[in-house]
């Protein structure tokens, strides 16, 4: 049995998150959660809760994404699938496959060709809030994001998705596409939705989405989707909404990855205080979607 931390009295919050460096730092170990829990003189089940209130995640999640980040690590260097999995921590190859590849959004051998292989079709639409770009892949939009230009979104699409097949789409200039309509037309179908949304308050689309982050940010992403028309909250409230009540600065994180403006609407968060806060894509264009949503509200 490994060694563990020693054993701590208080459970105060100073106390739990270098027991969270613990766990991050020796994540290829076996905690099971009695024994984290009995130090601080909690039951498994209250430790665990006061433990995920402040770090965000529970103490086996927190050294799954610490393993998965090692993992994305190791396919980065270029180190083979099989080995890459045992240098991060997972001990075998036989459960770490659909873990994996639920979190990366793709399977390990493709992460590893940065997305190689991978075919995602994309297009770019002037709207009132400037130019937006939408891409998808066959599991659904991957990447809606405002920019400067085309060049610009497409720049920053392929610092996204850097070996993946990019395949351009222009609805409006038919004698420039390069894809087959038959390819593109849904993506084409969705942008065009979207913008009406943008453009004249109708009812913003519901399209199928593919996105990709750690655990915590699919948890903040899927209640943001959730916040109705019209409607914000408050950093705070989405990490109590998630179960991390203290993991603010992590909620606010996590909406500053969020590639799919507007569809995961990270715009409807603001601070306690109802300032706006921050905005990936300009606080001009936050300002504007919440003045225009709240316009048509019912």
């Amino acid at each position: 049995m490994p060694d563990r931390p020693a054993t701590r009295h208080a459970c105060d919050d100073a106390a739990l998150v270098a027991l969270a460096r613990d766990l991050v730092a020796r994540a290829d170990e076996s905690w099971p959660l009695a024994e984290l829990a009995a130090p601080f003189g909690l039951s498994p089940s209250a430790f665990q809760r006061r433990f995920t209130a402040l770090v965000g995640l529970s103490p086996k999640a927190l050294q799954d994404a610490a393993r998965l980040g090692r993992l994305k690590s190791a396919l980065k260097a270029g180190s083979p699938v099989t080995e890459a999995i045992l240098e991060a921590g997972f001990g075998s190859t036989s459960r770490v496959y659909g873990e994996a590849q639920r979190d990366l959004g793709m399977t390990l051998s493709a992460y590893r060709a940065g997305a190689a292989g991978e075919i995602i079709h994309w297009t770019a639409r002037e709207t009132r809030l400037g130019w937006l770009a939408m891409a998808a892949t066959a599991r659904g939009v991957c990447f809606a994001q405002f920019g400067a230009s085309p060049s610009a979104l497409q720049a920053e699409l392929a610092r996204e998705f850097p070996h993946a097949t990019l395949v351009a789409s222009d609805a409006d200039a038919p004698s420039r596409r390069t894809a087959s309509p038959r390819a593109t037309a849904p993506l084409d179908a969705w942008i065009d939705a979207l913008d009406a949304h943008l453009a004249r308050h109708a009812p913003a689309p519901e399209l199928p989405l593919d996105l990709r982050g750690t655990a915590f940010q699919m948890r903040v992403w899927r209640f943001l989707q959730g916040i109705p028309l019209g409607e914000t909250r408050a950093y705070a409230d989405v990490a109590q909404a998630v179960g991390a009540p203290k993991a603010t600065r992590a909620v606010g994180t996590a909406c500053g990855a969020n590639r799919v403006a507007v569809l995961v609407p990270c715009h409807r968060v603001l601070r306690g205080d109802g300032a706006l806060g921050g905005y990936r894509w300009g606080l001009a264009r936050k300002r504007a979607l919440l003045e225009a949503e709240s316009a048509a509200r019912p």
